[in-house]
């Protein structure tokens, strides 16, 4: 083995110290904030101004609200407009509110554009996402129990919830919208977690084999630092699409940035932090590695 290696496995008190205060965090700003969720899912309108030289957020959200609007929610945009979000999900409504909120403020209806969607589609997309997240963990259960074993596989999920929870508490916690742009970047990060996890898991898997001078323990930190520069690049690299994204890719591709740039941060840190400490000391309950303890010690 190395003669220097970092002692993850020695810290892990701190690591599930400072996860499960991530996620105590993330629990009470869901229980307290909640989450927003979009438009796509509860249904409604968004209308977008691309022009609205000189005329103020509040000159905008009073204009729409004396128009009849319910529940105005107004953000302005980097090219000096708006966008408005309603939860007025009858078409003609939000159409004769747009010709009358336009008119109002003097703007040509060449420089909106209205978008209404009913409650109903909004319930299908919900179901549709929630189906694609319960089908993602139980394929991942399957997976890994049939590949690796039943243990990897229950604490991959463990992890993984880990992860989607506190990449949903940062939501609450800010108030941003949740869309379907949100599910598909949860979903790329069940990925990218599983990938670190499974990368971590296989190699510990390979070393385990025939341990007869080590504890499990130890062989676990070992382990760990043999793949952790590859974690690491794999993370950095990752990370740098989304995040230029995120500072340049506009309002509609930032949902998808945002929960992607912190998911892979959690992913890289969740198989290290998380994933190994509770899978290691899972199996230093087995009798076989139970005994290696008694005999070279608990390291």
């Amino acid at each position: 083995m190395l003669k220097r290696e970092i002692d993850f496995l020695g810290n892990h008190r701190l690591f599930l110290i400072f996860s499960l205060t991530l996620v105590v965090i993330a629990i009470g700003s869901l229980a307290i904030r909640g989450l927003t969720f979009g438009i796509e899912f509860r249904g409604g309108t968004v209308i977008n101004i691309s022009e609205a030289e000189g005329i103020s957020i509040d000159e905008v959200r009073s204009v729409f609200s004396e128009a009849g609007a319910i529940g105005v929610v107004v953000q302005s945009t980097e090219g000096g407009g708006y966008i408005v979000r309603t939860t007025e999900s009858d078409a003609d409504v939000a159409n004769e509110i747009y010709r009358e909120v336009f008119e109002t403020l003097g703007l040509s209806t060449d420089v909106g554009e209205v978008s209404t969607i009913g409650p109903g589609w909004g319930r299908n997309i919900t179901r549709a996402a929630l189906l694609a997240l319960s089908v993602s963990v139980a394929a991942i259960l399957l997976y890994i129990a049939v590949r690796y074993e039943y243990k990897m596989s229950i604490v991959a999920v463990f992890t993984l919830v880990h992860d989607v929870l506190i990449v949903l508490g940062v939501y609450a916690l800010v108030g941003r919208e949740v869309t379907p742009n949100t599910i598909a970047a949860l979903l790329t990060i069940m990925g990218y977690s599983l990938y670190d996890t499974i990368v971590v898991f296989h190699r510990i898997r390979e070393n385990s084999m025939g341990l007869t001078r080590s504890t499990f323990t130890v062989m676990a930190n070992h382990s760990l630092n043999q793949v952790i520069v590859r974690s690491l690049n794999t993370s950095i690299t990752s990370i740098v699409p989304p995040l230029m994204l995120l500072l340049f890719g506009g309002e509609t591709l930032g949902d998808f940035a945002f929960a992607l740039v912190i998911g892979i941060i959690l992913g890289a840190y969740s198989s290290i932090g998380v994933a190994t400490p509770l899978y290691t000391a899972w199996k230093e309950r087995e009798p076989k590695f139970r005994a290696l303890a008694k005999r070279f010690g608990t390291a």
